[in-house]
């Protein structure tokens, strides 16, 4: 089974799987292991996958906004999965990985703006069940990025809660992409859980 998932692995076949792959080593250096859970239900990985690619288009909010929303609402669910790959791939773009490395204890750690520590409130309040977020802090974040970036924000972190709620579920966990930057984080995720 795939990195202790509670659905066994399927081989990966096809034209599709092919390009499946070859994009995964592209962008990955190897093809997950959670690629062939995922695969059992071909529909569903394209749809995600597609959603996901498209998502990297939006522009509205700052990329390194928009990964540390997305980390913070990974962190708050839970998912190890998410959090390796975010890590990665920040590295990857060349994002400040003294921040990102701090996300799962953005609240005990001094390296964050206020406009970004309101990006992770929010992404942590939208990630609870139920969510908690505020009329003030969607306020304040409406004056910090504008209708634009406040809606791409809400819409990136539904899309992580989609993703990590979806790799938990499934017993999906980290493959440990970071280990192949040296980007090894500082907190794991259930530090943010653990002090609710």
């Amino acid at each position: 089974m795939a990195t202790g998932a509670r659905v066994p692995e399927t081989e990966i076949t096809g034209v599709y799987g092919a390009l499946v792959k070859t994009i995964s080593r592209r962008m990955l250096g190897k093809v997950p292991e959670s690629l062939g859970v995922m695969w059992h239900h071909r529909a569903v990985l394209k749809d995600t996958m597609t959603l996901g690619r498209r998502s990297e288009k939006w522009d509205r909010l700052d990329e390194n906004l928009a990964v540390l929303a997305v980390m913070s609402a990974a962190a708050t669910v839970g998912c190890s999965f998410c959090l390796d790959l975010n890590y990665f791939l920040s590295h990857r773009r060349g994002l400040d990985e003294a921040k990102i490395r701090q996300v799962p204890r953005w609240r005990e750690s001094g390296a964050y703006t206020p406009v970004e520590r309101r990006v992770m409130e929010y992404a942590e309040a939208m990630s609870q069940t139920p969510p908690a977020v505020t009329d003030e802090l969607s306020a304040a974040l409406l004056d910090d990025l504008g209708a634009p970036g406040l809606v791409e924000l809400t819409s990136r972190v539904a899309l992580m809660n989609l993703t990590a709620r979806t790799n938990i579920a499934l017993g999906i966990r980290s493959e440990e992409f970071a280990d192949a930057c040296g980007l090894a984080p500082l907190a794991a995720p259930g530090d943010v859980r653990s002090r609710a």
